[in-house]
């Protein structure tokens, strides 16, 4: 069973770990029959996941955040490799939701000796998610904190409190489950897994395998509501907080009067006015 881990040298806050050599160590470990190949720039992981599907690789590891995972994901749809995840990143809101190892040593232990299941995957105009996508203000968020310079929650944290301070919700036309809704977007999350990462669980009845999207609205958020959703956020108990508005549906379409910012997996995505959310049952197989 050959593993080909693709390594985003890039992932991580510490950088100071010789981090191909770890998981040469530890594969070895395993007894596994591996290569490893790096991404050099952005959409790249998509490449070589690809290529090593294509060469007879059982199972491509996204050694890396969140984006390299959507990355990596991506070029293994329609393939017979599954996605293994060693995750670096900031969030790794699949890995999390999939309950894989988040240490460098257990997750590729866990990676060369696997077992097999498929998930659903989403798409919002066109463009592909596994864990989730969004409208509002955590896609501005993400914009913002990918030109902050440093990554971490912290980071996070703190372009999102700037930013609440300023940011107003929009009117949204939204038609999902032969209905349609009119209303305000502060934030609409399409989410397939349960989190966006570190544990901040928007949508945490979701399952990722049961053909539908949890879909959560926050049509506003005054101070108190802010405090009720970070709370609901922590402790997975958002949709009853009072906070958040959810369906469940497989198919959604969004209009806006201006265009609105949105993210995949947590990657700023640009602009638009309209919006289809899709999801494809059971899309990937992944290595758990």
């Amino acid at each position: 069973m050959r593993i080909c881990f693709i390594l985003n040298p890039t992932s991580g806050t510490n950088r100071t770990q010789d981090v191909p050599a770890l998981l040469r160590r530890y594969a070895n470990a395993a007894g596994a029959d591996f290569e490893i190949r790096a991404t050099q720039y952005a959409g790249h992981g998509e490449e070589l996941a690809r290529q090593a599907a294509a060469e007879g690789c059982r199972i491509v590891v996204a050694v890396g955040g969140d984006g390299t995972v959507n990355e990596v994901a991506r070029g293994l749809l329609g393939s017979t490799a599954a996605l293994g995840i060693v995750p670096r990143g900031s969030g790794n809101g699949l890995a999390r939701h999939l309950r894989l190892p988040l240490d460098l040593p257990g997750a590729v232990r866990r990676a060369c000796q696997p077992t097999f299941q498929r998930i659903d995957a989403g798409r919002i105009n066109g463009r592909w998610f596994f864990c989730t996508a969004g409208l509002g203000f955590d896609a501005h968020v993400s914009k913002m904190f990918a030109q902050a310079g440093t990554r971490g929650l912290s980071t996070y944290v703190k372009v999102a409190l700037r930013e609440y301070r300023s940011y107003r919700p929009v009117p949204v036309q939204v038609e999902l489950n032969e209905q349609i809704v009119e209303t305000s977007c502060y934030v609409l999350a399409f989410a397939n897994a349960a989190q966006y990462g570190n544990n901040a669980y928007i949508a945490p009845r979701a399952n990722i395998q049961d053909g539908l999207l949890d879909v959560c609205l926050i049509d506003a958020l005054p101070l108190l509501r802010a405090v009720r959703v970070g709370v609901g956020l922590a402790l997975g108990t958002l949709p009853t907080s009072g906070g958040a508005v959810y369906h469940t549906s497989h198919h959604i379409r969004v209009r806006t009067q201006h265009p609105l910012g949105f993210h995949v997996d947590g990657d700023y995505a640009g602009d638009a006015a309209e919006f289809e959310v899709q999801l494809t049952p059971l899309a990937l197989e992944v290595a758990v």
